[in-house]
């Protein structure tokens, strides 16, 4: 197998879009979500993220990076003027309009109009759903972090609500994205369906782990 070497000189030698593509897909599959928020005009907003993070399970907390704040970032002024958003996992009905919700609509423009996916309101919840997703996530912000490193931001927030198909939750706990039809990307603009291979149990020092049914 030929391969290619590159050191820290030749990428940052790359031209500025090849090195944001070539990095952006060193990193693996990523998860695939739409952040829904909402203004405290009222206007709602929707924006496809794919750089969320587990931080943990008790407080049931997350992370997700937004880029440096040197333009109008709706969603981020968003999630700090009301301290509400939802995440919602994509599916390959409507990946494109995923995608088309990275476009830069002004900020009185809906991405859910622009893509015509459904707003989905529930009682109590200022912040919108996508009614087309499956796994549906309330989340209350927590904590801002600004990376000085490159200017990026960094949001904690923690769960509040969950909404996910009965069929998708196993008795242990996991929930079954693939059951839930949930895709992922790669890169900037790769988006990709799943197969699991296996489950396995936990790991431990006397044992292999074994397959789970």
């Amino acid at each position: 197998m030929s391969r290619i070497e590159y050191r820290s000189k030749d990428i940052l030698a790359f031209e500025q879009r090849y090195r944001a593509m070539f990095i952006n897909s060193l990193g693996g599959f990523k998860s695939l979500s739409l952040i829904g928020t909402r203004s405290r005009s009222g206007q709602s907003n929707l924006a496809v993220f794919n750089s969320f993070v587990h931080i943990g399970a008790n407080p049931p907390l997350f992370g997700f990076i937004i880029r440096p704040d040197s333009v109008e970032r709706h969603t981020l002024n968003n999630i700090l003027a009301t301290r509400i958003f939802t995440v919602n996992h994509v599916r390959e009905e409507f990946y494109q309009a995923t995608h088309q919700t990275s476009a830069r609509y002004p900020e009185n423009i809906s991405e859910f109009d622009a893509t015509h996916l459904t707003e989905e309101n529930l009682p109590g919840y200022y912040a919108p759903f996508v009614a087309e997703s499956h796994v549906k996530i309330g989340a209350s912000f927590r904590k801002k972090i600004d990376l000085e490193l490159n200017g990026t931001i960094m949001i904690l927030a923690e769960i509040t609500y969950v909404s996910i198909p009965a069929d998708t939750l196993m008795p242990d706990g996991f929930v079954d994205l693939e059951k839930a039809g949930t895709i992922t990307c790669a890169g900037l603009d790769s988006y990709h369906r799943t197969e699991r291979i296996a489950r396995l149990t936990y790991a431990r020092q006397d044992s292999l782990p074994k397959e789970i049914e």
